[in-house]
């Protein structure tokens, strides 16, 4: 039986230190197994993030702003990882982040799913659970959870 060799691994990141671990591993991963790598960061859409006595944003505004965020965790990780060497592409998604990683992983037919025990949101782990812990139940894909 031949050993098991992922060819295309995820990685999810949000700019948390034990994101940052994730991507670490997931680069080791794809480099010693020579698969291909894709850095994904998903943001959750603010709700009611104005107030109640304001009015929402226009939408080009909020998307530019999430669309900024996102750039800045994605070049965050990529000066601290090493990646010579390592075919990676990067991803800015826009959701739920268990259900947007767990669709993105299948959509893509990832092999490995790398994630943070916890990530950089406090509040929403409070009210909803971590998103490791969501993705352990719903992925199809296989999971690895770095501490």
């Amino acid at each position: 039986m031949d050993p098991w060799a992922p060819k295309l691994i995820m990685v999810a990141i949000d700019g948390s230190d034990q994101s940052m671990r994730a991507a670490n591993v997931g680069a080791a991963i794809a480099r010693q197994s020579g698969a291909k790598l894709h850095l994904v960061t998903v943001v959750r859409p603010p709700e009611g993030w104005w107030g109640i006595v304001g009015s929402p944003p226009p939408a080009e505004t909020l998307g530019n702003a999430l669309s900024d965020a996102q750039r800045a965790v994605i070049e965050k990780t990529i000066e601290a990882l090493d990646l010579s060497d390592i075919d990676y592409e990067t991803f800015e998604e826009v959701g739920d982040p268990a259900n947007q990683l767990a669709a993105s992983a299948e959509s893509h037919n990832v092999d490995l799913l790398v994630i943070g025990q916890r990530g950089a949101g406090v509040v929403e782990r409070l009210m909803v659970g971590s998103v490791a812990d969501r993705l352990v139940h719903i992925s199809r894909t296989p999971i690895m959870v770095i501490p």
